[in-house]
């Protein structure tokens, strides 16, 4: 159970930045800081012109989350400790990135998407 959590620990802020295409619009909707037209359009643009930003954006932040936590928690600071443990390196960056993965479609794909449309927002 505490490897789930520590995934999704590593996992959830880089699948939020990614999903900010679609996550900004909504905000200002809930917050009141700007009109469901005003969302629409700024969602069309993020999403159609600048998704791949974010989706960049979303992935140097794993790759840093992941460089952070085998750093803090497994203590691999070093060269010869990342030859020495490359296996279990590799498997936490799979193991990671398949995670990361499966976070960022859920998210946009199925909570924004239904959030979304419930708030009116696209079709």
């Amino acid at each position: 159970m505490s490897r789930i959590k520590e995934i999704i620990k590593i996992t959830s802020l880089p699948v939020i930045i990614g999903s900010l295409c679609c996550l900004s619009p909504i905000i200002l909707v809930l917050f009141g800081l700007g009109t469901v037209g005003v969302a629409s359009t700024l969602a069309d643009t993020l999403y159609g012109s600048y998704a791949w930003v974010f989706r960049i954006g979303g992935l140097a932040l794993l790759a840093v989350s992941i460089i952070m936590y085998l750093r803090r928690t497994k203590g691999i600071c070093t060269f010869d400790e990342v030859k020495k443990r490359r296996q279990e390196i590799l498997n936490i960056v799979v193991l990671t990135l398949a995670s990361a993965i499966a976070g960022y479609f859920i998210f946009l794909y199925v909570i924004l998407e239904y959030i979304g449309k419930f708030l009116k927002i696209w079709g």
